[in-house]
């Protein structure tokens, strides 16, 4: 219980992801440690003291030294206008957690590590390769992944530039699908996930991977009804739903 409650959270960065979204890195001194896949509850106090709550995953692994949420502005939105456009280095705000022990990974789930991401839901599962990169640079045991990630277009990518660096290990596979692909996109599939994909770049269940899904709910019932036809088991699929400002739905 003592997990539950809430902490002073001190902004350290807000860095740009895309036009639509923004990552905050925070301090939290008293910190308990989370697992990849996790979340927090973030709490924002107006002066009238009218208060508004938002549930988002974390983006950081749990070796790294701030705590990462990853946030897409929602028009008319309550709480995430406040976040991708208001706060600063300095700002302080209230969170509540880690929660959540389902939708997790790290080695006793073993590998290899097979990841589908739908728009902002690439946040945990960013925390999962995180984590699996830090493990393999102190001497771990190194876990095959591969992720699946599709987007609207090239623009909405979240984190691109550290994912196409992950790729460039022989032990890690990236697609992108883009369901509204523009000229020039750079776009390895250009429509929306279906069976004929993950045949082309998924393990087969044979290979027994963990297999993590999350994004919204029409993209995790399509993944995860493909996987089931593949015929991976029930059981070695997690799945998680996300709401259209990256926190849970």
């Amino acid at each position: 219980m003592g997990r539950l409650i809430w902490r002073v959270a001190r902004v350290v960065e807000a860095r740009d992801e895309t036009p639509r979204a923004r990552s905050i890195l925070l301090s939290v001194p008293d910190w308990p440690g989370h697992l990849p896949g996790q979340r927090v509850d973030v709490r924002l106090t107006a002066e009238d003291g009218y208060q508004a709550q938002r549930s988002y995953s974390l983006a950081s692994a749990p070796a790294d030294p701030w705590l990462m949420l990853t946030v897409e502005r929602v028009q008319g939105g309550e709480v995430s206008p406040y976040l991708t456009d208001e706060l600063r280095a300095g700002d302080a705000l209230e969170l509540r957690g880690p929660i959540g022990g389902y939708f997790v990974w790290d080695t006793a789930r073993g590998g290899p590590l097979l990841l589908l991401a739908g728009g902002s839901g690439m946040v945990p599962l960013m925390s999962m390769l995180r984590h699996r990169k830090r493990l393999r640079q102190a001497g771990g045991r190194v876990v095959p992944a591969r992720l699946l990630y599709s987007c609207r277009t090239e623009t909405d990518i979240l984190y691109r530039r550290e994912l196409d660096a992950l790729a460039a290990d022989p032990a890690v596979g990236v697609w992108y699908a883009l369901t509204r692909a523009q000229p020039g996109d750079q776009a390895d599939f250009r429509r929306r996930i279906d069976l004929a994909m993950l045949r082309s770049v998924a393990w087969g269940p044979e290979a027994e991977p963990a297999i993590f899904v999350c994004g919204g709910h029409g993209f995790v019932e399509a993944a995860a009804s493909a996987l089931l036809a593949l015929g991976h088991a029930a059981d070695r699929i997690r799945t998680e739903r996300f709401g259209p400002s990256g926190g849970m739905a």
